[in-house]
């Protein structure tokens, strides 16, 4: 378990890094645009001066021209400061994501999934939600998409618990790994019922590369937005151990 973490947190300071260098290049972008803009905004004061100073008083400028020229540059400003702040938002929301998604490290979770786990001491388990009665025509395929088991299972309105054992429908016996489920529902009177899978295990890591965070349950990548229920009593603590990581390493750096 502690090295779960610290993998993860190590992820975290990698992926931190890029957000710093993202959000780094988007505010230099962004002062390049106000440099360029307060350079142009100049050279149009200096020319509207020129033009004041130099106008012929029989014919003089029209001040509604050049009003909405100052007014189109004011505009233009307030764009390029809500773009630099619209950046700033962006990278506040994937901090703030990453770290929800490192405190369901450890956490047993029920989430929206097809793909389960079959071990040489447990069969491969799925949750069936099913809209209303149901016959179930069962479908499932290994990692490399073949077939591997066919059948049919009686499905009730609500939560059904599904498990395969690994044999195959010629009496194969395949191999530990995981395994994905397709469920297609008809009722009796031959109409389609909406068949849900879910599956049910403990977050092992958080992969920080993907926007947004994925989960990894049973060595297979969830979005957070899948999980439909979380059952651990360990969050507390592990929310308490990475708040004091983030504590030590404010100290650290105050050092510095």
């Amino acid at each position: 378990m502690t090295t779960g973490v610290t993998n993860n947190t190590n992820n975290a300071a990698n992926t931190t890094n890029t957000s710093n260098t993202s959000s780094s290049n988007s505010t230099s972008t962004s002062n390049s645009a106000l440099d360029q803009l307060a350079g142009n905004f100049n050279s149009f004061l200096t020319l509207l001066t020129t033009q004041l100073q130099n106008q012929d008083p029989l014919d003089p400028l029209d001040t509604n021209q050049f009003t909405q020229q100052l007014v189109e540059f004011a505009g233009v400003q307030q764009q390029v400061d809500m773009n630099s702040n619209m950046q700033t938002l962006i990278s506040l929301q994937q901090s703030s994501e990453a770290a929800s998604a490192l405190q369901m490290v450890g956490a047993t979770v029920t989430l929206n999934g097809t793909s389960a786990a079959l071990t040489s001491s447990a069969p491969a388990t799925w949750t069936l939600n099913s809209a209303g009665p149901a016959t179930g025509n069962v479908t499932i395929t290994n990692s490399s998409g073949s077939v591997v088991y066919t059948g049919t299972t009686s499905l009730n309105a609500g939560s059904n618990t599904y498990t395969w054992n690994g044999t195959g429908n010629t009496g194969q016996s395949w191999p530990a790994g995981n395994y994905t489920i397709a469920v297609t529902g008809t009722s009796a009177t031959g109409q389609s019922v909406t068949v849900t899978p879910q599956v049910s295990g403990t977050v092992s890591g958080v992969d920080l590369s993907k926007s947004p965070p994925q989960l990894v349950v049973g060595g297979t990548d969830y979005p957070m937005s899948s999980i439909q229920s979380v059952t651990n009593s360990t969050l507390g603590g592990l929310s308490t151990s990475l708040n004091s990581l983030n504590s030590a390493l404010n100290t650290l750096t105050s050092f510095l």
